[in-house]
């Protein structure tokens, strides 16, 4: 439009396309506090600018490798829209990308967010990204940033969909698994995880359906709570706790255990020639996965392949070294439990 073009007086605003600038601005303003109290040495969270800075040697690292992690809480936001439970899944996602980062031995340090729904509910939108903040506090990242898209026509009102970005470090010639240095008899030591975490949702609706029940009912396999409460559980974040027995040289591989379950991810941590043994009786299988077996019907193998079976993330320790890392777990509030070994393939 040139300057001597005036808008027309009843000319389209984008906001009546759908898209309200206003409520964006403002739910920044209500994230900004939320972002601050992520800070952490090497980084000061502002919302505001274009990208994000990081000052590596402000945070210790010496010759570091930088290692990024990218996921998403699946269609266990699902289960969020239709019962109006928004504040945990954002739990979820930094923890589907920090435990990865764990996963390579890297200390998680940033983490940036993707929010996008087809009409923006300023309250709904806050406590997911409240539950953002809170994951990375209690994985001791800064979130520095993201974005937020309304895309009326992509979404129906109350849709949202969220992805998740990472960015962790760890010194050179530390990054895991240590493939080199693995053996036969190298013990595994299983940490429990609070639930299904962010994993196989598709089949825990399956399930729900099957079974009758609806979010609002009583669980049947959790005592006060009711079925969404229970489902809803956040995944744990393991950082806290492990990332200092990486940091010690205690930890030859470690796996977290997502989509694919016990079957698929573990291999992703051990050396070629060994494989993971599992003593199944090693630890009491939580009754949310029970209960899913049970109503669905789901065998043994289904189970192992598509959930965590109360195992949320696994260390491999050499055998001299597994009583103190248990310890140590044990002392931070862990619950941890040697769940098998490596033998040859």
């Amino acid at each position: 439009m040139s300057d001597t073009q005036k808008p027309l007086e009843n000319g389209l605003t984008y906001a009546d396309a759908g898209v309200d600038i206003d409520a964006g601005e403002l739910l920044v303003e209500h994230i900004k506090p939320l972002a601050k109290s992520t800070a952490r040495p090497g980084s000061e969270p502002s919302l505001g600018g274009f990208g994000a800075l990081f000052d590596l040697k402000a945070a210790g690292f010496e010759d570091p490798l930088i290692v990024t992690t990218t996921d998403g809480v699946g269609t266990k936001l699902k289960i969020a829209i239709e019962t109006g439970r928004h504040d945990g899944v954002g739990v979820d996602l930094v923890a589907m990308c920090v435990n990865d980062l764990l996963a390579q031995g890297a200390e998680p340090l940033l983490f940036l967010d993707y929010y996008a729904t087809g009409r923006l509910e300023i309250d709904a939108a806050r406590r997911v990204v409240a539950g953002i903040a809170e994951g990375c506090r209690q994985a001791g990242c800064a979130l520095v940033g993201g974005e937020t898209a309304e895309m009326p026509g992509m979404y129906t009102d109350g849709d949202y969909d969220l992805a998740g970005f990472s960015l962790g470090a760890v010194e050179r010639g530390h990054a895991l698994p240590y493939l080199d240095r693995q053996a036969a008899g190298d013990i595994i030591i299983g940490l429990a995880s609070t639930g299904p975490h962010s994993n196989g949702y598709s089949l825990v609706r399956k399930v729900v359906e099957k079974s009758g029940l609806a979010w609002g009912d009583d669980a049947p396999f959790a005592k006060d709570r009711s079925l969404a409460q229970a489902l809803m559980e956040p995944t744990r974040i393991y950082v806290k706790p492990v990332l200092p027995l990486m940091k010690a040289g205690l930890i030859k591989g470690a796996a977290h255990i997502t989509g694919g379950g016990l079957i698929e991810n573990p291999p992703r941590c051990i050396a070629e020639g060994l494989q993971a043994s599992f003593d199944w009786n090693a630890w009491p299988m939580p009754a949310v996965f029970q209960w899913l077996a049970e109503t669905g019907g789901i065998s043994d193998h289904e189970m192992r392949r598509t959930f965590n079976c109360g195992v949320g993330f696994i260390l491999i320790v050499a055998p001299e070294n597994a009583e103190p890392v248990l310890a140590a777990l044990l002392n931070a509030g862990e619950v941890a439990f040697v769940c098998g070994q490596l033998e040859a393939a």
